[in-house]
């Protein structure tokens, strides 16, 4: 494993031609760091347990020589068994395990099946598919535990690979009585990966119990992209100006591509979508009250470029010990098994906008992962207040280490009284959404997207295409929208702005088309527009 051993890229390992044909559909030049030293491993039979960080391909490295080695298999096997079962802590991140399965197995999918069985849908719903033993199961601790307990699933002599990915989440998101009961149904002898992003003592306890002789794989890389590919920016601000900027930077497009907004609180997670609703920005919401498929549902349209703003409420940080605030009880269903910050494949994430500034290092750490992936450019802004400065100097401290030399934290050049018009527009629409808004909206929604999921399920199961109707970023009108704050007139944008916006009068009369600007406009000789064919001229000269 030393560096200067060759680099080996897919075809150079010893891997199935329809492997290589599925990687090659995939667009995968070479492998990433963490696939080029894991998958010669793992293909060899060994133990392994994968430290890396976040976005860095862990979990292909693990799913490509389990695909492989069932392959293998196949070959001198006489009747169909289950041989890989793949743990996750969240069901979306069971959801997107299996997608990868299957996009790696597209040129052999009659010989490999692989069935997520996280979602919480009845046992005797999921008996059938367990009944026909697919090759590879993805679950969650509790979920495979209770198909054991009812006798829908025996993995005592068949099963040949564990993997347990993000393996320092199993136990901090309370699996771990199940981890090891479901342990006790697994065979004395099994090959086993542990996949995480951290090697906590979590990752450690795991280890003794799962892991025989195994190989470590802690790769010499940071936690976070390097600051040629990851930027972060912070800017100091308070509530009402947290609003006022976010509100200027999405309207003026001065933040372009795929954006998440990460909150802390599933309430702030709604006033968030409310606020930004009156100026006609529309935006998904991703918290662990909605149901499991809703949540893959909203980040499967969110990678396929449906949508682009995503406000991702990340709640987990306050049920971890050892934060500054205390645990609140909530009488509200949440779902232990989500978490927006961790685990979950946001693809081609431009932005990460820290609203609420994370209560811990890691919570930063993993928000931030989400974006810069693979060799993806990225940038998190961070929106700090006085109380939460001295979280930013902890984590800032922290990703400085053996970099003292240069300083990754920029500050964000903002001048809120530039934009002191944009406040007059933000205080209104902040003070709009109220708790009884943010309550209806809460309960709007869950209600919509139930129906959703139960009446027009199996329908939606013939006509997958009609499932994009189902957009998740509509209006939920718990807060009465203004129309014109929907607009932005030229004469509350500073000149500094419109230039970095992209705003110029010329733009703005061909953008706009004859509404609120050009109309002003049109008695002038020289307005350009004054030649074409509008129906609001024709009336208004008709008139006259």
């Amino acid at each position: 494993m030393e560096d200067e051993e060759k680099h080996h890229n897919f075809h150079e390992m010893e891997l199935d031609d329809r492997i290589l044909k599925a990687i090659a559909k995939l667009g995968w030049e070479a492998p990433t760091l963490i696939q080029e030293k894991a998958i010669p491993l793992l293909l060899e039979g060994k133990d392994v347990l994968v430290r890396a960080r976040t976005g860095s391909g862990k979990t292909a490295a693990f799913a490509i020589p389990a695909i492989q080695r069932i392959l293998n298999l196949k070959q001198t096997s006489t009747q169909q068994d289950i041989k890989a079962l793949i743990l996750a802590p969240s069901k979306e991140l069971c959801n997107q395990i299996c997608k990868v399965v299957k996009d790696l197995t597209i040129k052999c999918s009659r010989e490999v099946k692989c069935v997520d069985i996280a979602p919480q849908e009845d046992l005797n719903v999921q008996r059938p598919l367990l009944v026909e033993k697919p090759d590879i199961i993805v679950a969650t601790p509790s979920r495979c535990l209770q198909h054991i307990l009812a006798g829908n699933l025996n993995l005592k002599n068949s099963l040949e690979l564990l993997v347990i990915d993000e393996a320092d989440l199993v136990f901090s998101f309370g699996y771990e009585a199940e981890t090891k009961q479901l342990l006790e149904h697994l065979p004395n002898i099994y090959q086993a990966i542990l996949a995480s992003a951290t090697l906590s003592e979590d990752v450690k306890s795991l280890k003794k119990i799962v892991l025989h002789n195994p190989v470590t794989l802690k790769l010499e890389e940071p936690d976070l992209a390097p600051a040629s590919q990851l930027t972060h920016y912070h800017l100091n601000a308070e509530e009402i100006d947290k609003a006022t900027i976010l509100y200027a930077l999405l309207k003026l497009h001065l933040i372009r591509g795929k954006t998440i907004i990460f909150v802390n609180t599933v309430d702030k997670c709604y006033k968030i979508k409310l606020y930004l609703e009156q100026f006609g920005i529309r935006t998904c919401v991703l918290n662990s009250e909605l149901p499991a498929a809703v949540r893959c549902h909203s980040v499967n349209q969110f990678n396929q470029g449906v949508y682009n703003i995503i406000v991702a409420s990340d709640e987990k940080a306050l049920e971890q010990p050892g934060n500054e605030e205390p645990e609140k009880k909530s009488k509200r269903n949440k779902d232990k098994n989500s978490g927006a910050s961790r685990g979950i494949d946001f693809q081609f994430v431009s932005n990460v906008i820290n609203f609420d500034f994370p209560l811990d290092i890691q919570s930063y750490i993993h928000r931030a992962g989400r974006t810069a992936r693979g060799n993806n450019q990225g940038s998190v802004l961070s929106f700090v207040s006085m109380k939460e400065s001295t979280l930013l100097e902890k984590v800032e401290k922290f990703i400085q280490q053996g970099q003292e030399d240069v300083s990754l934290f920029k500050s964000y050049q903002f001048k809120l009284e530039e934009v002191e018009a944009f406040k007059y527009r933000a205080k209104d629409a902040w003070r709009a959404v109220t708790k009884i808004a943010i309550r209806e909206a809460r309960l709007k929604e869950i209600k919509q997207e139930i129906f959703n999921c139960q009446k027009l399920k199996s329908y939606f199961e013939d006509n997958p295409s009609d499932l994009q109707v189902l957009r998740h970023d509509k209006a939920l009108h718990t807060v009465r929208l203004q129309q014109h704050l929907t607009d932005v007139p030229e004469y509350i944008i500073p000149a500094t702005l419109k230039n970095l916006a992209g705003i110029s009068k010329k733009t703005k009369r061909k953008r706009d088309g004859g509404n609120e600007y050009t109309n002003k406009l049109k008695a002038k000789k020289n307005n350009p527009l004054a030649s074409m064919q509008f129906e609001g001229f024709k009336k208004k000269k008709k008139r006259n």
